[in-house]
């Protein structure tokens, strides 16, 4: 059959892919699964119930969910009977929910869990058009959703033949879902996809993927983010299996429990994958560490097709067989292909996984554009370092005058919801999407980002920084968790640091530097000089207008949650400049307020 709409997917996998395993989840220590058969009949009876319910094409639902096989059946429920999924983060504030449930219009929620619950109970009561919300979990006087699954059983009966009628009605240019975009700035806006925009996108990075019909992919990422959503249908469509992790925290323990062919992740989680490697390298006694350490710099030096010779390839043979098979062993020895979306990925780290033997794609695109437009093959010459690979095939991607990428095709989202000023400054006369990123194309019609438009800034010397590069060369320190580069008209660039506490506390253990909380860490005058080091260091790899003169340690972690970064994961500069006012100002002598400047001697 021909997949043209979303709920396709699943018809296709009773005609082609049935398995007892289509989907899993672990709970309760137990790995839980659900045949082909159960999603199908989960979805039509979620379908039957909506309709039961009166629910209508175009009516929006909210879910606030973890990842979980129910996501997929009420996912399917909807929109084959032509409602509108609104899926949203789980770590966003009060201001945040009550926006979206009023904007989307949401006639009803459904949350996972009494955690969830709470979070929206707070602001229900101020979205004029919710009737009701619903829980996956058992909750206490909260309804659950298999009232609306029993509502519909009961009723499928009478309700078949018009579910049909509903679904071919259903066109792949109608809207399925309206996702919210985290921005980094104000209130989210509402993207509207379409089937036709997630079927297209889907189609297109097929090719891309090498997972074959009876593979098995592992899901942390939350599946509301449109990368793991397109992701999770891209293998649905495949005919792998899904099966999700218990949370991010259990994911080398999932890993090596299901023995996955691949997953898709942020650059954070394989940041800290490695930084967990190092630490345990740095513990083996003797040879083993030096050999460890050996392997590791032949990664760091990885070149793709051979281009390092003969005797570099015999010496990575070498490394395989002692250090590189025991990475792959950590993720579940079955590892075909890793999938990294959301923000830059260090070239680095692209070397050394793939030099092991663990292919890392490094993908590139909006919620937007549904969202890759670009991502990196397997093999030479279509995977290259430091780039997002290739621009999909039915994908047109052309470089502005000023450096911005702009982008058209059918992954093209409809338009922001409520929104059509907003959809005409990104959308130009020409239909071409402006998405605020600067980059280059290369051979092969590979696409490299250098830069958020928005973000670089302009020194009083007229040099111009783009302050995600400089930041992506900080964070690939151990020392440094986060980082903030600023400078717009000021004379030199400084920083906020938000350390790896994780990691410098171990430092501290090891060079007796005691403390009685991180406040008082990072006014110690071997922190701050260990820092200073560091970060002479790093500026000794970058252009005298890029290096950091100043910078200022900060004593709290980043988070979604605390509102320094957005869900996902990016810096969020304009609360971070209000949040450490004085200490920019400090950076820059504005003030007299005593505080530990960092003055980095620039060589």
């Amino acid at each position: 059959m021909k997949v043209l709409r979303t709920f396709d997917i699943v018809d296709q996998l009773m005609e082609k892919n049935q398995r007892d395993d289509a989907l899993g989840v672990k709970r309760n220590g137990k790995w839980e699964k659900f045949s082909t058969a159960q999603y199908r009949e989960f979805a039509n009876n979620f379908s039957y119930g909506l309709m039961e319910l009166g629910f209508r094409k175009g009516d929006k639902i909210l879910t606030l969910s973890n990842n979980r096989p129910e996501w997929n059946f009420m996912d399917a429920g909807m929109s084959q009977v032509g409602v509108v999924h609104v899926p949203v983060y789980s770590n966003l504030g009060p201001a945040e929910y009550e926006h979206i449930l009023s904007h989307s219009d949401a006639k009803i929620a459904v949350v996972s869990s009494k955690e969830f619950y709470d979070k929206l109970k707070v602001v229900a009561s101020k979205a004029p058009k919710l009737e009701k919300i619903y829980s996956i979990d058992q909750v206490d006087g909260v309804p659950n959703w298999m009232e609306i699954v029993s509502l519909g059983r009961a009723n499928s009966g009478k309700l078949e033949r018009e579910l049909q009628e509903i679904k071919t009605s259903i066109k792949p240019d109608d809207l399925s879902s309206i996702i919210y975009t985290s921005g980094t700035t104000g209130l989210s806006k509402g993207v509207m996809l379409s089937h036709k925009n997630f079927i297209s996108n889907v189609e297109a990075s097929l090719p891309v993927l090498p997972v074959k019909p009876d593979g098995i992919f592992l899901s942390f990422l939350p599946l509301c983010h449109v990368f793991e959503r397109m992701v999770n249908y891209l293998v649905q469509y495949r005919g792998c299996a899904v099966y999700y992790a218990e949370s991010v925290d259990t994911i080398g323990d999932n890993l090596r429990e299901v023995n996955p062919n691949g997953f898709a992740t942020v650059p954070r989680v394989l940041e800290k994958l490695y930084d967990k490697l190092i630490l345990k390298g740095k513990e083996l006694p003797g040879i083993k560490k030096n050999l460890f350490f050996w392997a590791v710099n032949l990664g760091l030096k990885y070149e793709l097709n051979k281009a390092n010779g003969a005797f570099y390839e015999m010496q990575k043979k070498l490394a395989d067989k002692l250090i590189f098979s025991k990475w792959r062993e950590a993720l579940g020895g079955n590892i075909e292909v890793i999938v990294s979306g959301g923000a830059a990925l260090q070239a680095r780290l692209a070397r050394v996984f793939n030099a092991a033997g663990i292919p890392i794609l490094e993908g590139y695109g909006l919620t937007e554009t549904s969202p890759v437009i670009a991502v990196n093959y397997r093999e030479y010459p279509l995977m290259k370092f430091g780039t997002v690979g290739p621009v999909l095939e039915n994908v047109k991607v052309k470089i502005a005058e000023d450096g911005e990428i702009l982008m058209k095709g059918p992954s093209l989202m409809i338009g922001y919801y409520k929104d059509p000023e907003k959809t005409k400054a990104v959308i130009d006369d020409d239909g071409w999407f402006h998405t605020g990123d600067i980059g280059e194309l290369h051979e092969h019609n590979i696409l490299k980002i250098t830069d958020r438009k928005k973000e670089i800034f302009k020194l009083s010397t007229g040099k111009y920084v783009a302050p995600q590069v400089v930041e992506n060369t900080f964070k690939e320190s151990q020392f440094i968790e986060q980082i903030m580069v600023v400078g717009e008209g000021e004379k030199y660039a400084a920083a906020i640091i938000c350390p790896s506490f994780h990691f410098l506390h171990s430092w501290c253990a090891i060079h007796h530097v005691t403390f009685a909380d991180n406040k008082d860490l990072i006014q110690k005058p071997k922190i701050i000089d260990r820092y200073q080091k560091e970060v002479d260091k790093i500026n000794q790899n970058l252009g005298r207008h890029r290096q950091i003169k100043k910078f200022e340690l900060i004593c709290e972690e980043w988070t979604p949650e605390t509102g320094e970064l957005s869900p996902t994961l990016k810096v969020k500069r304009k609360f971070l400049k209000e949040k450490y006012k004085i200490k920019l100002d400090r950076l820059y002598g504005y003030t007299d307020e005593p505080g530990h400047v960092g003055n980095v001697s620039v060589k």
